[in-house]
């Protein structure tokens, strides 16, 4: 009897009515990468774009910019040598202003209180005190020291000269900027000091290394790497701020512009051409200032990355070699094989 469970017919196949199990892909190459939309960063791209584009078409096209004005007086004789005054300023001023905060520094750093006392009482006053409010005071200072002389302390006095003719007006100025920048200098350069490590002080101790020479080829080449980004940051302002001995009626850069808008009424475009060369200094600063981190990495950073100068020479190097190469003949497509063989 035949039976009826079911069960396929001896000697024939049983149907597989089971659905076919997905495909395995086969590997991380076959998976589709769809990359990530940033709405966000697009639309405030656009808004960037469209907010630069529209000053720069106001600087074409506003014509309070007067730019024939700005041609006739950015390389005129009286700013230029307003230029000159302003570059003496700061470099003076960057000298001394360093030369003492140095020493400064190293007076924090001593062991004896006396020396610890007065730099930071000297450091706590000039910080506290505007730029502005010292060059007016030391402009004034023949009101207050009518002679200055040379004698034994609380005793006779040797030798005397009249303050007026021993300080100018250029004098004044240079000393206001140093104190005010020496404060500051002495800062960047007591945590440039502190940034070594203090092991190999006491290496070089051991070693018999006088304390001079230890400063002075251990400390400050270290020191330099936390030193100059500061300090290059500090000189520009020191730049910049030069401006402010306008009310000594000294001839720099920004005084002029006064002068020179004073007398014609063309505000806009003069002070356009002192923000012209303020720019172009900052910029000559800065690049002054790379290459000289540049030189002080070169201890800490064996292969440094090439500088813009290198780079634009090896573009410059890859062209003249691509075109001095031959040209090689072109094979189409349709005759090359599946593996790139000839067929």
């Amino acid at each position: 009897m035949a039976s009826t469970t079911g069960a396929a017919p001896s000697g024939t196949a049983a149907a597989d009515t089971r659905p076919d199990p997905p495909a395995v892909p086969d590997g991380p190459a076959s998976l589709k990468v769809v990359p990530a939309r940033h709405y966000g960063r697009w639309a405030a791209a656009a808004a960037v774009i469209v907010l630069v584009a529209q000053f720069v078409h106001g600087l074409a096209t506003n014509p309070v910019w007067e730019w024939g004005v700005f041609r006739d007086y950015v390389l005129s004789e009286t700013i230029v040598e307003a230029v000159w005054v302003t570059l003496q300023l700061t470099a003076y001023a960057t000298v001394l202003g360093f030369l003492l905060g140095t020493v400064l520094a190293f007076m924090r750093l001593s062991r004896s209180p006396v020396l610890q006392t007065v730099a930071w009482t000297y450091i706590w006053v000039f910080r506290s005190i505007p730029m502005i409010v010292q060059l007016v005071f030391w402009f004034n200072l023949s009101a207050l020291y009518r002679e200055l002389g040379v004698g034994i302390p609380f005793g006779p006095v040797f030798w005397s000269v009249d303050s007026n003719s021993l300080i100018g007006t250029i004098g004044a100025a240079v000393i206001g900027l140093t104190l005010h920048q020496a404060a500051y200098a002495a800062e960047i350069v007591r945590g440039g000091v502190i940034s070594v490590d203090p092991g190999q002080l006491e290496a070089a101790a051991a070693l018999g290394v006088p304390r001079f020479r230890q400063i002075r080829r251990i400390v400050l080449p270290q020191a330099m790497r936390a030193i100059l980004p500061t300090a290059g940051n500090e000189i520009i302002g020191l730049l910049k701020g030069t401006s402010v001995v306008y009310v000594m009626s000294i001839g720099e850069l920004f005084y002029q512009v006064q002068v020179v808008y004073g007398r014609n009424g063309r505000v806009i475009p003069l002070l356009l051409v002192a923000t012209a060369w303020y720019v172009l200094l900052t910029t000559l600063l800065s690049v002054a200032q790379y290459y000289v981190e540049r030189h002080y990495a070169r201890g800490s950073d064996r292969t440094p990355p090439p500088t813009p100068l290198q780079r634009a020479r090896r573009l410059v190097r890859a062209l003249r070699v691509a075109a001095a190469r031959p040209e090689q003949p072109v094979v189409p497509l349709n005759t090359l094989g599946p593996l790139g063989g000839s067929r």
